[in-house]
């Protein structure tokens, strides 16, 4: 980009971005939950079914539950929660606690809706933090958590995986696991306005300056509704550059997965709705494990040889205790 304004300006309009698609007025309220949020009422969240379906966990939690394993009786963050229903999510699969962090404050003023509409079915479990994820260890004590975890979309919002590793090492106890699900650097990389095939168009690799972009709308379904903050900034990391960034601050990897799949149509004019299950990695041929082009489903792939890309990957790591 040119003119590079800096990364804290960078932040500070990307906070204003979530801020006023999280703070829009909504013409009509959830029957839970006074919706004053336009990103709280978009389909794509499900919020009514988390207040309704208290073992709903989500499509994003759901995907990894098998990897994940038991996480009873766990004390667990959830880095840039965004509205929480991740951190919901892992509250209803037992966890003690679930501490929720994000710069929206807007958000994180849904989120602790969404909590206090849930008593009982693991609202009543959580707490939210408006920060930063740089400044994380200055808002919640150091080393006292069992399991950070980072949902999709997080890391591209970060100009240095570096700075970020060294929080997520800062806020495991010895002997606590990371746990992240995030969009595969390629497919972000990936010309998204092209339909005559998959052309790269964005950087791989973390750059010194972010990727600018224009859009009056939301990566997500608001109804056609237009904002007045357009402009965003992402950042880019190789798969390389995230695990590295681990290792170098002590963490142990003990699993990397890539996936065929994503749960954000990335490539809207190349892309199909594929439901809630995986694509056998022993198979290339389309085979979804589970619910087949369920109603409501997450997940999303190339309609065109979807084993050409990885769409998305599940990465893990341990810090050892001493």
């Amino acid at each position: 980009m040119t003119g590079f304004i800096g990364h804290e300006a960078c932040e500070a309009t990307n906070r204003a971005r979530w801020d006023e698609r999280a703070a829009a007025a909504c013409h009509q309220p959830l029957p839970s939950l006074t919706c004053r949020f336009q990103h709280a009422k978009s389909p794509d969240y499900k919020v009514d079914r988390f207040i309704h379906d208290t073992a709903y966990v989500g499509d994003v939690v759901e995907f990894d539950r098998r990897r994940l394993g038991d996480i009873t009786g766990l004390n667990c963050i959830h880095l840039q929660c965004a509205l929480g229903t991740g951190t919901l999510g892992l509250a209803r699969l037992g966890a003690a606690s679930v501490t929720g962090l994000d710069f929206s404050a807007a958000s994180v003023d849904e989120a602790r809706n969404l909590a206090r509409a849930t008593t009982g079915s693991g609202g009543d479990r959580l707490a939210f933090v408006v920060a930063s994820v740089y400044d994380s260890l200055k808002v919640v004590p150091p080393q006292s958590f069992d399991l950070v975890f980072t949902g999709i979309g997080s890391l591209n919002w970060l100009p240095s995986v570096e700075r970020w590793a060294k929080v997520v090492a800062g806020l495991l106890k010895p002997g606590g696991r990371f746990f992240m699900r995030e969009m595969h650097p390629m497919l972000v990389a990936v010309d998204y306005e092209r339909e005559d095939g998959v052309v790269i168009k964005y950087p791989y690799f973390e750059r010194p300056e972010p990727t600018e972009y224009d859009d009056p709308g939301s990566h997500i379904d608001t109804n056609g509704q237009q904002f007045a903050t357009t402009k965003g900034y992402e950042y880019s990391h190789g798969v390389g550059e995230v695990v590295q960034a681990l290792i170098d601050q002590g963490l142990r990897i003990t699993a990397l997965e890539e996936h065929q799949s994503s749960p954000w149509n990335a490539l809207p004019t190349q892309m199909q709705h594929v439901g809630r299950g995986e694509l056998s990695p022993k198979n290339k041929r389309i085979a979804w494990s589970i619910n087949h082009l369920t109603s409501g489903a997450g997940e999303f792939a190339l309609t065109d040889q979807p084993w050409r890309m990885a769409h998305s990957y599940t990465l893990q790591a341990l810090k050892e205790e001493k």
